[in-house]
């Protein structure tokens, strides 16, 4: 049965970083025959009606039917956070990079319908926020702004400054494990281990 997808939320995917430490775009690495940004785009367009890309370089993806939009501040991933808000015709995003090979569209669903009267939605784990994989107002677009003039490109760094839902792990127990959940690749071990090992649904 099919879900009705939540208004006033577009998707945002990251396809701007230079993948120094993977050596190759990490984007266009294959799974299983589908690409890692194939299978976030499979998973974001399952929950929401609108997705978008920001990144540079748009001739790397001449099969992607949806909107590429250019980073307004290269180089970091809070400058395409920042592009994303910009570009969204919404009053949410829900953020994602291309680098996730299990990304899970029942977690949106969960972390969007936390959206009412917050700014933020975020997931801490063991290892901290999971902020590639987050739910953003365009209440956050001042705060952003101003870190970013400051040349802070922390992600989270401006959370104190508005309304952030922290989620926990216990919570979102139930849509599998979190180590594959939030598994990104950043190496060719990785990769190959990844590989290897198969793509399984979490």
């Amino acid at each position: 049965m099919d879900q009705k997808k939540p208004s006033g939320v577009t998707g945002v995917v990251l396809v701007g970083g230079k993948s120094r430490r993977m050596g190759q775009d990490k984007s266009l690495l294959q799974l299983e025959g589908k690409t890692l940004l194939q299978l976030t785009l499979a998973a974001f367009c399952q929950a929401l009606s609108t997705v978008i890309l920001v990144g540079d370089r748009p001739e790397r993806f001449p099969d992607v039917k949806l909107p590429i939009h250019p980073d307004i501040y290269p180089g970091s991933a809070l400058g395409g956070l920042y592009t994303g808000l910009i570009r969204a015709e919404s009053s949410h995003i829900f953020l994602g990079s291309c680098d996730l090979p299990y990304p899970s569209a029942p977690l949106i669903r969960h972390l969007v319908a936390c959206a009412t009267g917050n700014d933020v939605v975020v997931v801490q784990g063991s290892a901290g926020y999971e902020p590639l994989f987050a739910l953003y107002s365009q209440s956050c677009r001042p705060p952003i702004l101003r870190q970013i003039r400051e040349e802070n490109y922390c992600i989270y760094d401006f959370y104190p400054q508005v309304t952030t839902r922290i989620v926990t792990l216990e919570e979102i127990a139930h849509l599998g494990d979190p180590q594959r959940l939030f598994l990104n690749l950043n190496t060719p071990e990785e990769y190959r281990r990844i590989a290897q090992e198969g793509r399984r649904c979490p």
